[in-house]
């Protein structure tokens, strides 16, 4: 693993890199930002809790159900998770679940046995103290169509985690939930105080990215930091962090912004810490 230039940031004033001063948000880090590791074997689902906390200071985490995926009803397992994240004074945020049916499937049958599916997620979710499952509202046919489905599938799966009290968020993850206008109409609809969304910065296509945090940020519950790419100042290549963060902030939000690595050019390692180093910064310009 690479080792992040000391020079980064030296051109910026202190007051704005600053890593002391206590931001408006608390940072996170997603288990996907070591989604090559983890694919490859060379990091465990079980150690990222205490590399989070032990490697990049980082005392909350956010993990993925693909890096555990037939562990969510052995308890076993989970309870080694949860020792692990409290042995490092680690927070347990959410768990991002994937692969289990389109939530906003137009088909009845497939729906309900997506929502079904879920079930044992919004559990292990309460077994680790994560206050949400992050979802998608994925579906075929017309947007109308699957706007439809999806507020009943939401909706449905809402119900459930209401009971355990666990937040279902939907992220902005390709297709119709990509526009965030869409999106917002979907959990308006839905209309219940825990299903929220979890903006992604960077996972708007055709649609504006600063227009679609700024729909989404009413039903914030928790936002992506998407990275791919630094310039030599350690700013994104892509995204205005701080017209992002300007965002978020007016929004009224102070939860968990979760460090999503997911760029080719850095080793994992360095992007995670590059990341940190642009919402510190960043973040405590707008503090």
């Amino acid at each position: 693993m690479g080792a992040l230039s000391a020079t980064v940031f030296s051109n910026l004033p202190l007051a704005v890199s600053a890593g002391d001063k206590k931001l408006f948000f608390d940072i996170s880090l997603a288990e996907w930002s070591f989604h090559r590791a983890l694919f490859s074997k060379k990091m465990d689902n079980l150690d990222f809790a205490a590399t989070a906390a032990t490697t990049y200071g980082i005392h909350a985490v956010e993990y993925v159900n693909q890096f555990f995926k037939d562990k969510a009803n052995d308890q076993t397992y989970l309870r080694e998770m949860l020792k692990r994240a409290k042995d490092n004074g680690v927070k347990n945020v959410l768990i991002m679940v994937d692969g289990e049916g389109e939530l906003g499937a137009t088909n009845d049958a497939e729906r309900k046995k997506a929502v079904e599916n879920h079930y044992k997620w919004v559990e292990a979710a309460k077994f680790l103290g994560c206050h949400a499952i992050r979802v998608n509202a994925a579906g075929k046919g017309s947007a109308e169509e699957v706007m439809q489905a999806a507020v009943d599938g939401l909706g449905s799966l809402s119900e459930f985690a209401g009971k355990h009290k666990i937040n279902v968020i939907v992220e902005n993850h390709g297709g119709l939930s990509s526009n965030g206008q869409w999106l917002s109409s979907v959990l308006k609809q839905v209309g219940k105080k825990n299903c929220g969304s979890l903006p992604d910065l960077g996972n708007f296509y055709e649609y504006d990215r600063y227009q679609g945090v700024t729909d989404m940020m009413p039903f914030a519950k928790g936002v992506s930091a998407k990275t791919h790419d630094f310039d030599s100042e350690g700013n994104e290549t892509v995204i205005d962090y701080m017209r992002m963060l300007k965002i978020v902030k007016d929004a009224g939000f102070h939860g968990h912004i979760g460090i999503e690595y997911e760029g080719e050019k850095l080793s994992e390692d360095e992007g995670v810490k590059k990341t940190k180093l642009l919402l510190e910064r960043v973040g405590a310009a707008l503090s």
